[in-house]
């Protein structure tokens, strides 16, 4: 069974910065894509950002561009989501999820596409 730890999360004022943190019990992670989402409170799940199993591709929601950046150490089995200039709209639960289909160039935003999700992080933006 494949398991997926988020850490990172935590209480910070806007205009602060987190770096969430995703952990894949996977052998052959680095043959994956991964994505981050988010949910908050009322609202549906959302795609944040996602990374191409070689770094070669990377893909971010409109409301983050330009203040997060997604990256991955295969070596580690681990994705990373670096938020900067966080908003109170930017609270929520993240969650990290892989890829169903190996080697793909494109990163997809369809929560289909990811078959495996780990528990999430909170992260709270106070104004």
């Amino acid at each position: 069974q494949v398991q997926l730890v988020e850490s990172g999360g935590g209480l910070v004022q806007a205009g602060g910065s987190l770096r969430l943190s995703c952990t894949v019990s996977e052998r052959t992670f680095s043959m994956y894509a991964m994505g981050w989402f988010r949910q908050a409170p009322g609202k549906e799940r959302e795609f944040v950002a996602g990374i191409s199993w070689n770094s070669g591709s990377t893909a971010y929601a409109d409301s983050v561009k330009g203040r997060f950046t997604i990256s991955r150490d295969n070596a580690k089995n681990t994705v990373y989501l670096q938020m900067n200039s966080l908003q109170p709209e930017d609270t929520a639960v993240y969650y990290c999820a892989k890829d169903r289909v190996p080697l793909v160039k494109m990163v997809l935003s369809s929560e289909g596409r990811y078959d495996y999700w780990g528990q999430g992080t909170q992260v709270t933006v106070s104004s």
